[in-house]
């Protein structure tokens, strides 16, 4: 059955570790925005479902723009051959035309088939027969894309499970050079522990450094810092410096400066109804760890709400420009800088 309200993270454990012990759904069903659960458990599936001889003739694997309904159904439905069972699995299965036809097969499956359809950054509609038909017949699996708030805390539980903390200011620029491509993140994570002695048990600030080849003076993470505190000349140094960088864009800056300063905006709200919350209180309703507090504590102080709202009006202004919305030729350096003064002097 589909364990809704289940998060991802640990719906995929509970796949991988029934897959690892020879127990297999006879549909499973991986969609969502983020693709990494869903592809990390289509390979437990393929990796511990069939011994290497028996893949030849159980193993069939396409792509939901290339093949019909029918042709899946036909697969299904085909008895594995000297196995126990066989394997069907249909990538990028949002591309497949009148998925809906499944339900005909996946209403009543069979328990020598396991079908896997993959889904790419796409998500099968609930409201869908087939959706509701696998829920009672197999698993649904859904990832959603993780918020930019949630990635550093999702990057400290993942060095947990590879045995190993990592410090939040660590995470926090890691999260900020990957993105929240969880694919990327662990990718990093895989170079940065072959660099690491076997003894190291923290990843610290310098480590994400050295081995990821970002610079904590000159990141998003530290202007924001430095803003909070309002240190002009160390903000506008971060600015240009940022701004000059070959692959500097401005949509993923404004978007970095947004989530800042509404967090800015949530947490004087919040501290109107609750001016003795605990740290733990505010970082739940930051979405950050309770390290950071101190640092939105400070930036309360330096950015009345008036001004944090008109910041952010501000920032929605400087989006548009920065796709070009006026027509003008002004650079990205020039357009962060010129923010930047303005958030300092506002």
């Amino acid at each position: 059955m589909a364990k809704g309200g289940t998060d991802a993270a640990t719906l995929s454990r509970s796949i991988i570790e029934e897959v690892r012990n020879g127990v297999f759904r006879p549909v499973y069903v991986l969609m969502g925005d983020e693709p990494y659960y869903p592809e990390l458990v289509c390979k437990a599936i393929q990796d511990n479902c069939l011994e290497d001889f028996e893949r030849d003739f159980n193993e069939t694997v396409c792509y939901g723009p290339d093949v019909t309904v029918e042709q899946v159904v036909t697969a299904a439905r085909r008895f594995p051959m000297m196995s126990e069972r066989q394997l069907v699995i249909v990538k990028e299965a949002q591309g497949l035309k009148g998925i809906e036809g499944l339900v005909v097969y996946t209403s009543a499956p069979l328990d020598s088939t396991v079908l896997v359809l993959l889904f790419h950054r796409a998500k099968l509609d609930k409201r869908l027969g087939l959706y509701k038909s696998v829920s009672k017949t197999g698993i649904v699996l859904e990832s959603p894309a993780i918020k930019d708030y949630e990635i550093s805390g999702w990057i400290s539980s993942y060095f947990r499970s590879r045995g190993l903390a990592i410090d939040p200011q660590a995470a926090a620029l890691l999260g900020e050079s990957a993105g929240t491509d969880l694919s990327v993140i662990v990718a990093e994570t895989d170079k940065l522990l072959k660099n690491l002695p076997e003894s190291a048990n923290l990843v610290s600030v310098q480590d994400i450094e050295k081995n990821v080849g970002i610079s904590r003076e000159f990141s998003i993470f530290e202007l924001t810092r430095e803003l909070s505190a309002r240190n002009a000349p160390k903000a506008l140094k971060i600015a240009r410096h940022l701004a000059s960088g070959a692959r500097f864009a401005m949509p993923p800056a404004i978007s970095a400066l947004y989530t800042h300063f509404y967090r800015i905006l949530r947490y004087e709200a919040f501290l109107m109804k609750n001016s003795r919350a605990s740290r733990e209180d505010a970082a739940s309703v930051l979405g950050v760890n309770p390290y950071f507090v101190r640092e939105y504590d400070l930036a309360v102080r330096n950015y009345p709400l008036k001004t944090t709202m008109a910041i952010i009006s501000m920032l929605c202004e400087y989006d548009y420009l920065g796709k070009g919305g006026d027509g003008s030729a002004a650079s990205a350096e020039d357009l962060l800088v010129e923010l930047t003064a303005k958030i300092l002097n506002s």
